[in-house]
């Protein structure tokens, strides 16, 4: 005989926690499963330890998708604002860094305490470890386990997304999605560093560990943070944003020197004999500039150039045009692109629309937030939003 609930969810990260801990505290009768035996582990490991919960500044804008304007309602009704309130309840202190990025003072930790301790108190009941084995609909669900099997009248899917693997990550929500003819759009590592070929880019590898503050672009999309130097390509914030965007052998731009307009700098000094990699470094790192000279032209004093070589010069530093070959992957990825269709389920509920009784939370959707809290703020938002509606 199947044990009957109210409520069974799949997967015991952000957004599954959310979502039990709202739907138990209006009365269901909850029950949480996790294949994991340690509990939201990509909780635990975001922002170096410290949890980038929320960021200050969400907006539909911070987030990509296929259908931009779905993931507007549930962030409109569970705000950064209400998971401060949640943290200030529990007396756990948080600091802005930049850019209205929220840091958990005490670690990690104490937020995965803090909602385990929540869902304890609404009487959420939890199965972990647990391997599901198949799900099957009539009027509810049947879900066979290696717990038993349980009978419930709503199933939310909140198992995440591919990215980190070794932490557990695995395609099992887009493949309930596909049993229940629930469209997948296209998957692809996001907030991910980029990687050149090893030989075009062997004089940069020399630069692994320098940061450089630039605006890095494609398409549309600009960002201005820190680009960090690799031994195989390029990282740090301001590529792990542009990586969501970027599409596969298409070109960066990337803005060197932004606060500068390099042009008049180098016109007014094409009398000087300082040399050209000397002048560079007053302006980017030591290391770099003597790299980027030697990649691009011979080193001589700044007199010896023609106006057009400057010229030249100058473009390519607030243009750098690159072609990178790939990402690193979903084990260096920070988040899934792409998910289950939007198209396919409710914005207020995320309910499926041809699937009374079948929601999907979290990263599984496809709805991917920008770096620096957004990804959480759509977690928290998303599955308080089915929350109040199973």
């Amino acid at each position: 005989m199947a044990d009957l609930v109210d409520v069974l969810i799949i997967g015991a990260g952000a957004a599954g926690m959310m979502c039990a801990l709202t739907a138990a505290q209006r009365g269901r009768s909850v029950l949480l499963l996790d294949h994991s035996e340690k509990l939201a582990e990509k909780i635990r490991i975001s922002g170096g330890g410290r949890c980038n919960f929320t960021n200050l500044n969400a907006k539909p804008e911070n987030y990509i998708s296929g259908n931009p304007h779905f993931c507007r309602s549930a962030l409109a009704r569970y705000t950064p604002q209400h998971f401060i309130a949640l943290l200030e309840k529990h007396g756990i202190g948080y600091h802005e860094k930049t850019l209205g990025q929220l840091f958990c003072d005490e670690g990690s930790g104490a937020v995965i305490t803090m909602l385990k301790s929540e869902c304890d108190a609404a009487g959420v009941r939890w199965g972990m470890p647990c391997s599901v084995q198949h799900i099957a609909k009539d009027d509810t669900f049947y879900i066979m386990t290696s717990r038993g099997t349980f009978e419930s009248q709503s199933l939310v899917i909140a198992s995440g997304g591919l990215s980190i693997p070794k932490i557990g990550a695995t395609p099992f929500g887009y493949k309930i999605a596909q049993q229940f003819d629930i469209p997948v759009t296209k998957l692809k590592p996001g907030l991910v560093p980029l990687s050149f070929h090893p030989e075009e880019w062997l004089a940069y590898s020399e630069l692994a560990g320098i940061s450089v503050d630039a605006v890095v672009s494609y398409g549309k999309q600009s960002f201005r943070e820190n680009l960090l130097f690799t031994h195989r390509g390029l990282s740090g914030p301001a590529i792990l944003q542009i990586s969501s965007y970027w599409e596969h052998a298409q070109p960066l731009h990337i803005n060197l020197l932004p606060d500068h307009d390099m042009h008049d700098l180098l016109a007014q000094q094409r009398g000087s004999r300082l040399l050209l990699r000397n002048f560079l470094a007053q302006y980017l790192p030591k290391r770099f500039a003597d790299v980027w000279c030697a990649q691009l032209t011979e080193n001589q004093p700044l007199n010896q150039y023609s106006e057009k070589a400057l010229d030249a010069f100058a473009a390519k530093l607030h243009g750098w045009q690159i072609t990178p070959t790939g990402t690193l992957g979903y084990s260096k990825a920070e988040v899934t692109c792409g998910g289950v269709d939007t198209h396919a389920l409710s914005s207020k509920t995320m309910q499926a629309n041809d699937v009374p009784g079948l929601y999907f939370i979290g990263e599984v959707v496809d709805v991917t937030g920008q770096l620096g809290g957004f990804n959480f703020q759509w977690a928290w938002a998303s599955g308080y939003a089915a929350g109040l509606a199973i």
